[in-house]
C-alpha cells in the first residue's frame, strides 16, 4: 500500500503521525510511503532520517495526497485540507467528528473511508490508540493549570503546592479516566489537595486504594460537582464519551461562581467540553476569561511536547497500520471489530452512531 504522510498545520502542532523508526516497520513489510517535506521537523526527525528508513519525501502536501491511498496523520483535517481527498482514499487520524459538523460534511462530500484513533476499540474494551494522548493532555493539564494560576498570567496567584502554614490548592478533576487519573497523579505529586469526581465507583476505588487518603473521591451528582467546583483554585476538565460530545457538567451559572482568578484546563474540548463556558483555543491564544475565571482550552494540547508525543503516539498506532495497509480497509474491519467501531465515515455514509446523532444525519452500520 502507498501511505501518505502530511505534515500537520493546526496551530502549533508540532507532532508527526509517524517516527522514521516506524516507516522502516512498514518498508520491511513492503509498504510505500511518503512524508511531506519537513513534516517531522517540529518534532526532531528530519527529511534525512525518513529517507534513510526508506520513505520518498514529497515536496508539497498536494503530491502527498496524489500518491497515496492511505493518508495518515495526528489531528483531523483542516477544512483548507479536504480539497485534497478524494474517493476511495483512506484517512486514519484523530478525528474528533461530534463536535466539527463542518468538517464531516466535507469529508463526507469526498467520500472518504474516515477512521477515527478515538473510536478503535481493544478486545478488552479499551480505546489503545486514544490512551498515549490522553496521558500526555491529563499530565500537561495540571502543569498548565498551575502556571495559570500565577498572578502575571491572571490567576489568584496561588502555589499549587502552598508552603509550610499555607494550605495547598484545591485542585478538582472532573472525570477518572486516562485523563483524570495522569491529573491526579500530578496534582498529587506537585502537593495539591485533590477531589476527584466520577460516575463510576469503582474507578473511585481504585484511585482511593493507589492514593490511600491522599485524594477525596466524590460520587459524580450535581451536589458534588457544585460544592467541589464551587471551592476549587484549578477545576479540570476531564470526560469522555467516545466518539460522542461531552456531557456539560457545569452551567454558565456556576462558573459564575467560582473564585475569581481560578483557572478551569478543559481537556475534553475536542468532544465539545464538559464546561458549558468552554470554547477551543490555541497555542497562539490559549485562554480567555469568563465572569473572572480563567479557561484554558487548547484543542491539542500534546502537539507542544512533540518529541513525547510523536513517539507514543506511534507506539500506539503502528500495529494496527500495519495491519490496515497489509489486509485493506475492507478486510480489517470484516475480521475486527472493535476495529470495525473506529470507521466512522464510509463511502459518503455516517457508520458512527455518537456522529450521526450530534450532527442528525442518518446513521449507516458499517458491517
Amino acid at each position: 500500500m502507498i501511505i501518505g504522510v502530511p505534515k500537520e498545520i493546526k496551530d502549533h502542532e508540532y507532532r508527526v503521525s509517524i517516527t522514521p523508526e516506524g516507516v522502516r516497520a512498514l518498508r520491511l513489510a513492503g509498504h510505500e510511503i511518503w512524508v511531506e517535506a519537513s513534516a517531522g521537523a517540529g518534532s526532531g526527525h528530519s527529511d534525512a532520517e525518513y529517507r534513510h528508513a526508506g520513505a520518498s519525501i514529497a515536496q508539497s502536501k498536494s503530491e502527498v495526497f496524489e500518491r497515496a491511498t492511505l493518508i495518515v496523520k495526528v489531528k483531523e483535517p483542516l477544512l483548507s485540507e479536504c480539497s485534497y481527498f478524494r474517493s476511495g482514499q483512506t484517512l486514519f487520524t484523530y478525528l474528533h467528528l461530534a463536535s466539527l459538523p463542518e468538517l464531516t460534511k466535507k469529508l463526507l462530500e469526498s467520500r472518504v473511508t474516515a477512521i477515527a484513533y478515538e473510536t478503535v476499540e481493544a478486545k478488552d474494551g479499551t480505546i489503545p490508540m486514544l490512551k498515549p494522548m490522553s496521558d500526555i493532555a491529563g499530565r500537561m493539564s495540571v502543569q498548565i493549570g498551575a502556571r495559570y494560576l500565577e498572578k502575571t498570567q491572571g490567576g489568584r496567584g496561588v502555589l499549587l503546592s502552598g508552603v509550610p502554614g499555607v494550605e495547598p490548592a484545591k485542585v478538582v478533576v472532573l472525570g477518572a479516566g486516562i485523563v483524570g487519573s495522569a491529573a491526579v497523579r500530578i496534582a498529587v505529586g506537585m502537593g495539591a489537595q485533590v477531589t476527584v469526581v466520577n460516575l463510576d465507583l469503582e474507578r473511585l476505588r481504585l484511585l482511593d486504594d493507589q492514593y490511600q487518603g491522599r485524594i477525596v473521591t466524590r460520587a459524580s451528582t450535581q451536589a458534588a460537582i457544585e460544592e467541589s467546583v464551587l471551592a476549587a483554585d484549578l477545576v479540570i476538565g476531564a470526560v469522555l464519551v467516545p466518539g460522542a460530545r461531552a456531557p456539560k457538567l457545569v452551567s454558565r451559572g456556576l462558573v459564575a461562581r467560582m473564585n475569581p482568578g481560578s483557572v478551569i484546563v478543559d481537556v475534553a474540548v475536542d468532544q465539545g467540553g464538559c464546561i458549558e463556558t468552554t470554547r477551543p483555543t490555541s497555542h497562539s491564544d490559549p485562554v480567555y476569561v469568563v465572569d473572572g475565571v480563567l479557561h484554558y482550552c487548547v484543542a491539542n494540547m500534546p502537539g507542544i511536547v512533540p518529541r513525547t508525543s510523536t513517539a507514543a503516539l506511534t507506539n500506539a498506532t503502528l500495529p494496527y497500520l500495519l495491519r490496515l495497509a497489509a489486509e485493506g480497509v475492507d478486510a480489517t474491519i470484516r475480521a475486527d471489530a472493535g476495529f470495525a467501531k473506529g470507521v466512522n465515515l464510509f463511502n459518503g455514509k455516517v457508520t458512527c452512531r455518537a456522529v450521526a446523532e450530534a450532527h442528525g444525519l442518518r446513521f449507516d452500520p458499517v458491517m
